[in-house]
């Protein structure tokens, strides 16, 4: 059992940013539990950029001279290329990014390193790098987004007026286009545009100038920094500039979102691409086969990618869990909240990015979808439609179609396939079923269907066209 006493290969108490305050140095299992620099240097770029901004502010502000401003940059610059090179050594004892990058900046450059952290503390530091990450994550997501958002409108717009069933309770309820279906989920992922762009909004806020938690005595200009490093403005109270993780849930939650919109689609694919659907399939280099039997191809990547909503789910209920507790302001357990954050960001980049590519090439399998549609009685609705133009109501109507679709199912065939006379007879509606004329069978049929429900929203050929139009001018 380690003993936390024994300080071997601990770090002295003179490396340490809080040496001074202790009488001996933190044991080596601590400094491994309490480390974040092996998750947290994905930061490293941003942690300087940061830092060159707070530097270039307090030369401004005669706090640092030009000549100590000249040497950071000059160090940074360093640091940055032996970063990009994979040349810079990142130690454990350091605890993380922010720390080794001090002490490498002052190991080249002497006393001006140690100016840098003039008027801030390591609690703003770190919330100005989470969120200057989580912008440009942020954007490269949406960029993902953007893509497969443009593939939907192309597969739709090569599907417009390709029929197949509509679904509900998984059972055939309406004929439907597929184009109009692949429409669904490019509004889906409209919606999460937006919240992307928003979250955004309240991400773009700048903490630093905060310092530990009560600003600081220095005469900074917080509104500079913000300006430099492309900030909204900056957040303005403090205690809740350093404690707030808010920005992170939000994201976590809008991924969170946009991943359930990606499940659902590969839940579909998934059914759609059994045999015994047959709808579509998928090429083969986003499946994969079976070690033991020879005939399968499996839907590897959509199934995943429903399995990985899951986890970004899971990381969104332990950022609530981490925060729901916490007194203000800047507590230790915040250093767990990088993980499930860059965790949540990865897996969304990486899922949005397959996806992109791999829908503009699912293989439609128009004939299957259309037999499909046949069966059913999916144009049910259209009959009791069609009476009650003629005058029934409503109710009546559909009891009367009711009955018509029970007697196909005793028969084993489509209403379509009846005659006037027995089409008549099925609805059983007395002395008003002359209202049932030949110009009924047109209403019975798939195209009469879909092209019936012209009007916005609506599954037409005609309103799927002017959606994608619409959708493409609003993207651009």
């Amino acid at each position: 059992m380690a003993d936390l006493d024994k300080n071997k290969n601990s770090l002295d108490n003179k490396d340490q940013a809080w040496s001074a305050r202790f009488a001996e140095p933190v044991a080596e299992l601590v400094q491994r539990y309490t480390a974040s620099v092996d998750f947290d240097k994905r930061m490293a770029l941003v942690d300087i950029q940061g830092s060159l901004a707070h530097a270039e502010m307090l030369t401004a502000q005669k706090i640092i001279s030009a000549e100590d401003f000249a040497a950071i940059q000059k160090g940074m610059a360093e640091i940055r290329s032996e970063i990009e090179a994979g040349s810079f050594v990142w130690e454990l004892a350091l605890e993380d990014v922010h720390l080794n990058i001090e002490a490498r900046l002052t190991k080249l450059i002497g006393d001006a390193g140690k100016r840098l952290h003039t008027g801030r503390s390591r609690n703003d530091q770190v919330a100005t790098d989470i969120r200057l990450w989580l912008r440009g994550a942020i954007d490269e997501i949406q960029a993902e987004l953007t893509a497969l958002r443009s593939g939907l409108l192309g597969l739709a717009e090569k599907h417009a007026e390709t029929i197949m069933p509509g679904f509900t309770h998984l059972q055939v309820a309406q004929p439907i286009t597929f184009g109009h279906h692949v429409m669904a989920y490019a509004e889906m992922f409209a919606r999460d545009a937006e919240r992307l762009a928003d979250c955004r909004k309240r991400v773009n806020r700048l903490p630093l100038g905060a310092a530990a938690l009560a600003g600081t005595s220095y005469p900074i200009d917080r509104e500079r920094v913000a300006k430099t490093l492309g900030f909204d403005g900056v957040c303005q109270n403090s205690l809740d500039a350093v404690s707030d993780r808010d920005f992170a849930i939000e994201f976590c939650a809008t991924a969170s979102l946009v991943m359930t919109h990606i499940s659902r689609l590969s839940e579909e694919l998934i059914i759609w691409m059994s045999p015994r659907v047959g709808f579509v399939d998928l090429p083969d280099r986003f499946c994969t086969g079976s070690s033991i039997m020879p005939q399968k191809k499996n839907p590897d990547v959509p199934e995943l990618a429903r399995g990985k909503t899951g986890r970004v789910n899971g990381n969104l209920i332990s950022l609530l869990t981490l925060m729901k507790g916490q007194p203000l302001a800047y507590n230790k357990d915040n250093q767990e909240d990088k993980e499930p954050l860059f965790d949540s960001a990865d897996t969304l980049r990486d899922t949005l990015r397959i996806f992109a590519d791999m829908v503009p090439h699912i293989q439609v399998k128009a004939d299957v979808m259309r037999a499909a549609a046949l069966q059913g009685f999916a144009t049910a609705t259209d009959l009791a439609d069609y009476l009650v133009k003629k005058g029934l109501a409503f109710r009546d109507a559909h009891e009367a179609v009711a009955h018509a679709v029970k007697a196909c199912s005793n028969k084993g065939c489509d209403l379509a396939d009846l005659s006037l006379a027995d089409l008549r007879a099925a609805c059983d509606l007395g002395d008003k079923a002359d209202l049932i004329g030949e110009d009924a069978f047109k209403v019975l049929t798939l195209e009469g269907s879909i092209n019936s429900r012209n009007h916005v929203g609506g599954t037409a050929p005609e309103q799927v066209k002017k959606a994608i139009a619409a959708y493409r001018k609003n993207m651009k």
